[in-house]
């Protein structure tokens, strides 16, 4: 999905509008139900669960977005409370068309148009689990000001003992270039309007946007079309992006319909490894799970894992006929056996290959061994990893991201996925994609072993391999928001982002 300015979201939106007034509060109340499913599906996560949530209201349009929510939740059975950053005579239009419904819902609610409104705050007890920004929309430039500064400075306060939600924007966050100003709010998830706004791409928003999520809200689509694309070049996955390329499950089907993956690796000292890239592959749907590792793996594996078959016959002569997808290198080993493989791989694979960890250290500087590979290639480097790969530093791969995993496509010929905060995925000749949910909890050992195990089953139900990298990307990071709502972001491990791998597919709709 393209990325667009404020300028383009607005003039859009504008234009719709002057053509179909209706649209207006048709638009409002779209928004406002898909903002409140999203708050309901995060509290729900929640432990001890929290019914409560405190919306913040500014003046504008995401203000008229909180009071369509609100109304929403309470429907839904959660009990939502609003405070208005300002005062009910500054509501206009659709916004105000949707604070009276939230009046006659009796939903609670306070304005609070003065500092000391807000100061009040510092003797409150214990605020609700969850407290949503709607302060300030796309449009507006700079620090918060006045009361809104208050109230952002209250979300500030209470950041943790909260979860924060901010609506389309976090509120001091410039939408087209990503700055983020003093006294911004800093959201664990932003929920955006329509499209990602370009922004929201920049490295410099990472630390307020929290993880993104998306909200449809019904603008027609020759008026969606006609907005222009702010970022050439680069995509956002989002939810509708990965429920559009997953393979349907037909009722008439056994597991031979979702294909075999073999996973390779799990020698000492990380018999683990391989371990959790078969926790998240047994969770991809993919029919079958075979492992090769040593015996420490398979014994774990047996205990921990029965629906994948194991065995302790890792070498480089394993045979691999009737298997759909392959994935190479967790606790592979550099010895020369492991060396071997990955070079048979490279020359002999006629199924999709996935190369991790030891496999992408075995390729030290060879980059062009891969492209040589007659079966399309997946792989799933770190920084460091893919500076080995090209020759350079994590440094360097760090400083532009988006030009190395560029270059690394060029020059392998494969898809490559750029794990981090914004995991990206490239391939030769198109748009690299960028994936905005997701955590620092997952910065855990053993994290990228599940996303390799998750793609290698993804790629074995014969999905195209640059689709499938887009999906197990933002799967896993959909994953590590369930298991960080769960356990925490420091509590949490890669154990539990493959235990919420129903939930991120539950989320797409899948059944």
């Amino acid at each position: 999905m393209k990325f667009v300015s404020a300028a383009g979201i607005r003039d859009g939106e504008g234009e719709a509008i002057r053509r179909n007034p209706a649209l207006d509060r048709a638009m409002m109340d779209a928004a406002g139900m898909g903002l409140a499913h999203a708050i309901r599906s995060i509290a729900r996560h929640l432990d001890p669960p929290d019914p409560g949530v405190r919306l913040l209201a500014g003046p504008g349009n995401n203000g008229g977005d909180v009071f369509a929510a609100a109304v929403y939740l309470a429907e839904m059975g959660m009990n939502p409370e609003v405070w208005l950053a300002s005062s009910v005579p500054q509501l206009k239009g659709a916004a105000r068309h949707f604070y009276q419904a939230m009046a006659a819902a009796r939903i609670p609610f306070q304005e609070r148009t003065a500092e000391e409104d807000w100061a009040s705050t510092l003797s409150e007890v214990r605020p609700p689990s969850l407290l949503v920004d709607g302060l300030l929309g796309t449009g507006s430039k700079g620090a918060p000001r006045g009361i809104i500064a208050c109230a952002a400075a209250y979300l500030r306060r209470r950041r943790n003992e909260s979860l924060i939600l901010s609506v389309d924007i976090p509120t001091g966050m410039d939408a087209d270039t990503g700055t983020v100003a003093d006294g911004a709010v800093q959201a664990d998830f932003t929920v955006t309007m329509e499209h990602p706004k370009a922004g929201m791409a920049a490295s410099p928003a990472r630390e307020c946007l929290g993880s993104l999520w998306r909200v449809p809200v019904g603008l027609p689509a020759k008026f969606a079309q006609a907005i222009p694309d702010a970022l050439p070049g680069l995509q956002w996955i989002s939810e509708q992006d990965v429920r559009n390329v997953l393979p349907p499950r037909p009722r008439e089907s056994h597991k031979g319909h979702y294909g075999t993956a073999m996973l390779l690796g799990g020698m000492p000292p990380y018999p683990g490894a391989i371990v959790l890239a078969a926790e998240g592959a047994v969770r991809s749907g993919a029919g079958l799970v075979r492992v090769a590792a040593s015996e420490a793996a398979v014994s774990a594996i047996a205990a921990r894992i029965p629906a994948a078959i194991a065995g302790a016959d890792l070498s480089a002569d394993l045979p691999l006929e009737g298997i759909s997808a392959i994935l190479a290198g967790p606790g592979l080993g550099r010895d020369p056996e492991a060396r071997r493989l990955v070079a048979r791989l490279l020359h002999e694979a006629a199924c999709p290959l996935v190369l991790d960890a030891d496999a992408l250290a075995i390729l030290e500087g060879r980059s062009d061994a891969i492209r040589q590979c007659p079966a399309p290639v997946v792989l799933t480097p770190h920084p460091g990893e893919l500076a080995r790969l090209l020759g350079t530093s994590a440094a360097a791969i760090q400083q532009d991201r988006l030009a190395a995993v560029r270059e690394a496509a060029d020059r392998t010929g494969a898809t490559v996925i750029l794990k981090g905060s914004g995991t990206l995925v490239a391939k030769e000749g198109e748009s690299v994609w960028i994936n905005l949910n997701g955590n620092p909890g997952m910065a855990c050992g053993g994290s990228g072993d599940v996303l390799a195990g998750l793609l290698a089953g993804l790629l074995a139900q014969r999905m195209d391999p640059f689709q499938a990298a887009c999906a197990a990307a933002w799967l896993h990071g959909a994953a590590g928001d369930v298991a960080a709502l769960r356990k925490t972001r420091t509590a949490m491990n890669a154990a539990d982002i493959s235990r919420a791998l129903p939930d991120a597919f539950r989320q797409v709709g899948v059944r």
